[in-house]
């Protein structure tokens, strides 16, 4: 049986008084696409980093397709591929020669230029990367990281600049490769990102794993079974809008243009609310009971102040 694509037990990194990583475990099985999250200085990069080898453990136990990624680093790194947030390519360098230089160093590399193509790349093949624009940049990357054709890819906010299109290209791209069986760990702050793409989810803050599961588990009803949800405007007078419903109701924009009705719901009550935006002429969108999202779950575990 072959070993997971990931697996960490007790992870400890520490940089002099502060704790990046503190005992954290994580366990991903190959070919699926897990998607790491956290707020900023959660201990995602860390993490990542010390799975790709460029860090070592204080400590704890990181096996990457089974092997250490320091130790055996040699064996490791022609199965893995890549993609740092930050790009990495010589600013003089044309987009085709990167990946052919990148190319070069693999055993059974893709077809660059096909790679090129599929990415949307073609027409900016000779371009300087640093005239690239930053979704183009970030294109060129997740590109690097594939032609090798690794086993398992890793991922670090890889539609960071993007736009729609370009978004969604990437995303069919992930898609074909998990169906091909390549493992894939990504990060990204992009909640709609993780709950279209991600096999698996965890959740880290402090350092530590805070829930782990499907999207589906994750953004299951439960605790939240009951609640009517809809989008509209943000700013809404919530008081004004508790005070059309019947004694006992809370109204909450929980994430901006994104509001929540606590409290048993029943058709009455929705028509209340639908009356109330009617005569002020809000537009209610998306409504719906009981089941929350990926970035409410996320706020609602790891907090709503803004992380430095």
């Amino acid at each position: 049986m072959s070993a997971p694509a990931v697996e960490i037990s007790g992870l400890v990194k520490r940089y002099g008084s502060a704790t990046a990583v503190d005992g954290l475990d994580l366990r991903m099985p190959r070919g699926r696409l897990l998607a790491l999250l956290g707020p900023n200085g959660a201990g995602k990069t860390t993490t990542v980093e010390i799975c790709e080898g460029f860090r070592r453990a204080d400590a704890g136990t990181v096996r990457v397709l089974g092997l250490d990624p320091v130790a055996d680093g040699a064996r490791l790194r022609p199965r893995i591929g890549v993609m740092p947030q930050g790009g990495g390519a010589y600013p003089g360098v044309r987009a085709d020669e990167m990946l052919a230089l990148v190319a070069s160093c693999a055993a059974n590399p893709l077809d660059p230029a096909w790679l090129l193509d599929v990415l949307g790349l073609a027409s900016a093949r000779r371009t300087p990367y640093k005239r690239l624009s930053g979704g183009l940049q970030q294109r060129l990357s997740l590109a690097c990281a594939l032609v090798g054709r690794p086993e398992l890819v890793f991922l670090d906010e890889p539609t960071a600049g993007m736009d729609p299109q370009a978004r969604h290209l990437v995303w069919d791209l992930l898609g074909a490769l998990r169906s091909d069986g390549v493992s894939i760990l990504l990060t990204t702050h992009l909640m709609e990102e993780a709950e279209a793409l991600a096999d698996d989810v965890v959740i880290v803050d402090g350092g530590r794993v805070v829930t782990s599961g499907t999207p589906g588990e994750l953004t299951a009803e439960g605790a939240d079974a009951g609640r009517l949800r809809f989008r509209a405007r943000p700013g809404l007078d919530t008081e004004l809008l508790a005070a059309a419903l019947p004694e006992g109701y809370r109204v909450q924009e929980s994430t901006r243009g994104a509001y929540r009705v606590d409290g048993e719901v029943d058709p009455q009550v929705v028509s209340a609310v639908t009356a109330w935006c009617a005569q002020h002429g809000v537009l209610a969108e998306e409504l719906h009971v009981g089941r929350r999202d990926l970035e409410e779950v996320f706020l609602e575990l790891t907090g709503r102040e803004l992380r430095t």
